[in-house]
């Protein structure tokens, strides 16, 4: 299960400035099954990156300011990363949320790297995911 709105959740998101153009918005992602895993992570992106549910809005281009949680690890991984895709509320069967791609820093490479130990031969899977 993953949850997000406030510390240790995958749902929802702390938000300041969420598609105002000033801070980026704080969001909290803790998943805690690797099922859930792979149904956020998106392998596809340049540096890789993390869907996370939420229904406020946010505009392709934000700055998010996001702390991944991953299963067991108490570790938090600190990641500023960018929206990229958005799944908006009522949009249908999928879940409301944002993608978010990690950034080309030490940052995005460990958060990349952490999940696909994690995931290991899973992200060859067909499996349908949150965004694709």
């Amino acid at each position: 299960m993953a949850t997000a709105s406030g510390p240790g959740t995958l749902g929802g998101s702390a938000a300041s400035g969420a598609g105002s153009g000033g801070r980026p918005a704080v969001l909290s992602l803790a998943i805690k099954e690797k099922a859930a895993l792979y149904a956020a992570y998106m392998p596809y992106l340049k540096n890789g990156g993390i869907f996370v549910p939420t229904n406020k809005p946010y505009q392709l281009g934000d700055e998010v300011y996001l702390i991944l949680t991953l299963m067991d690890d108490p570790t938090k991984l600190p990641i500023a990363g960018r929206v990229v895709w958005i799944s908006p509320p009522g949009g249908g069967q999928r879940q409301p949320g944002i993608g978010v791609h990690f950034p080309g820093d030490e940052s995005g490479h460990a958060a990349r790297s952490r999940i696909e130990d994690i995931l290991g031969t899973a992200l060859k899977s067909a499996r349908p995911t949150h965004t694709i």
